[in-house]
């Protein structure tokens, strides 16, 4: 598949160089050659590609240039458009999005014995969810601990973490796995029946359960199968385009709109859970994304508009080995498993570069270094690239791992005639994750009464970078606990007159701040068409 020459003879170096590189230990960065790194290389410290809010609860603070402009567009409704005294649907809980946060949330609120209803803009299950593919991270095992496991992910995420957040995080991360296993999902287990756990960026233990390198599929797979048991009722192809208030100010449901006919209903609840995503479609800064089709930061824009906060809204996660060539599977994510295999970061040179195991954000600023400053990346179609050197994993680990281990990742590349066993892969930098997001307590509320928030459109879990394997803990346990405490605040909330008066302030706030602008928000899908 390597029919370009100067990809062919930097394979060469790499085979070369291979022997040598498996024997090599390259050394950690410190702290201050990690902070210089990122200052200079990271994409969240470009100051150029960020903007200033003018306005609501985050104004002065900076988000991306794209970002900005949603939370300060237009709405897609006026106030008095609709009729909410006739509500479409009538539920105590209502939970929009369909990955693993509103999946987790619809199956503890309805545990917990209240009317509950999940509402997505695609599918259940069309989620980041679906696509994670390195495992989960739990502290389960002897010789390891919540107490550790807090450690790893408060200095991944440069101490900003929100700590009791991240204490519940690592404290309910083992019983997220039981409850996880006794739903019914398959992780890789040793034959004596003890799950396999192996290591990540910025992991002091192996706390990695997998299953194959189709983890989140998985976990997926499970939970959309215990909501459809359930028979909690999902209504799919419908987006959320404004959430509403009552007299009090409290959230009490939202406007939805049909994807396909364009029709608007109006759902009231007497709590609201959102689990809506992240932002990956929005391409930040030009950037490929690993993100699905609907990831465009639809309840970062409903939070904010409502009158939420945000926390670190500014900073993103890109993932630094999303798959370069060829050109069809550009920005798909190459899993950090592959690393933890043993695959070595390698440059044009065949040079190896960087230790396998930093964490995201110093190992995306390496690979952007290495390609730009230093001169050492291969060329592509796309830009530039490195090599990530599979071949590595069976020659330290043995014949067949690869096809055991990570299969989906051999499948995605012998598509396109790339048989990872024995050729390397050619690696970039891709928008993999919104670390920001709406802040939260730890019962899982928002700054407005009864709003709550799960999943990645939750900022402040792990401060400014993640882990990983704490984005699929991250939904599960967020999920549940939103679930749990919005289900049971549901049992006392009496709903008061509806209102999208919400709407009128928020658009006065435009003009006040002097923002005359033609973009509508949320978003909801991309817009991948042509200009001409």
């Amino acid at each position: 598949m390597y029919h370009d020459t100067f990809m062919q003879e930097s394979i060469k170096k790499v085979e070369a160089a291979r022997e040598a590189n498996i024997r090599l230990d390259p050394r950690r960065m410190t702290a201050e050659e990690k902070d210089i790194l990122l200052k200079t290389y990271h994409p969240d410290y470009r100051q150029e590609q960020f903007a200033e809010l003018k306005m609501g609860p985050n104004k002065g603070g900076k988000v991306p240039v794209e970002l900005a402009a949603l939370l300060q567009g237009n709405a897609r409704i006026t106030s008095d458009q609709l009729d909410l005294t006739k509500p479409d649907y009538d539920v105590d809980v209502l939970v929009i999005g369909g990955g693993g946060a509103g999946a987790s949330a619809a199956i503890e609120a309805h545990e917990n014995g209240t009317k509950v209803m999940m509402v997505t803009k695609l599918r259940i299950g069309d989620a980041n969810t679906m696509m994670a593919e390195g495992g989960i991270q739990a502290a389960d095992k002897p010789g390891d601990s919540p107490a550790q496991h807090y450690l790893d992910a408060f200095g991944g995420g440069h101490f900003a973490a929100q700590k009791d957040l991240l204490y519940k995080l690592v404290n309910d991360a083992p019983e997220a796995i039981r409850w996880l296993s006794e739903l019914g999902v398959e992780f890789d287990k040793a034959p004596d029946g003890t799950m396999i756990t192996t290591h990540g960026g910025g992991t002091s233990r192996k706390r990695m359960h997998a299953a194959k390198d189709y983890s989140g599929a998985e976990i997926m797979r499970t939970l959309r199968d215990e909501v459809l048991n359930r028979q909690i009722p999902v209504v799919d192809f419908t987006a959320v385009i404004e959430l509403i208030k009552d007299d009090k100010g409290h959230c009490a449901g939202a406007v939805l709109q049909n994807m396909e006919t364009g029709e608007l209903l109006i759902a009231k609840a007497k709590t609201v859970i959102l689990a809506t995503g992240g932002a990956g479609r929005l391409h930040y800064q030009g950037f490929p994304t690993s993100n699905h089709y609907g990831a465009t930061a639809d309840g970062l824009v409903l939070a904010y508009r409502a009158g939420a906060r945000l926390l670190y809204p500014e900073t993103l996660q890109y993932h630094p080995t999303g798959a370069a060539f060829p050109a069809q599977i550009y920005g798909a994510l190459v899993t950090e498993k592959v690393r933890s295999l043993g695959a070595m970061l390698i440059n044009a040179n065949g040079e190896a570069f960087m230790n396998p195991l930093e964490t995201r954000d110093v190992s995306a600023a390496s690979i952007i270094r290495e390609c730009s400053d230093r001169g050492n990346g291969v060329p592509t179609p796309e830009g530039f690239a490195v090599w990530l050197d599979t071949p590595m994993i069976e020659l330290k680990n043995g014949e067949g791992t690869i096809e055991k281990r990570i299969p989906a990742m051999m499948r995605m590349f012998g598509k396109h005639g790339i048989d990872i066993r024995k050729e390397p892969i050619l690696i970039y930098p891709t928008l993999h994750y919104q670390n920001g997001g709406v802040k939260i307590t730890d019962d899982g509320q928002t700054d407005i009464e009864n709003l709550y928030a799960a999943g990645e459109v939750v900022g402040g879990i792990h401060g400014r970078n993640r882990l990983m394997g704490n984005s699929l803990l991250d939904i599960i346990v967020f999920g549940r606990n939103a679930g749990r405490n919005a289900s049971q605040k549901a049992k006392s909330v009496q709903v008061g007159e509806l209102t999208l008066a919400h709407i009128d302030t928020f658009k006065k706030e435009l003009a006040d701040a002097g923002i005359d602008t033609d973009v509508v928000s949320p978003k909801l899908l991309p817009d991948y068409t042509r200009k001409v």
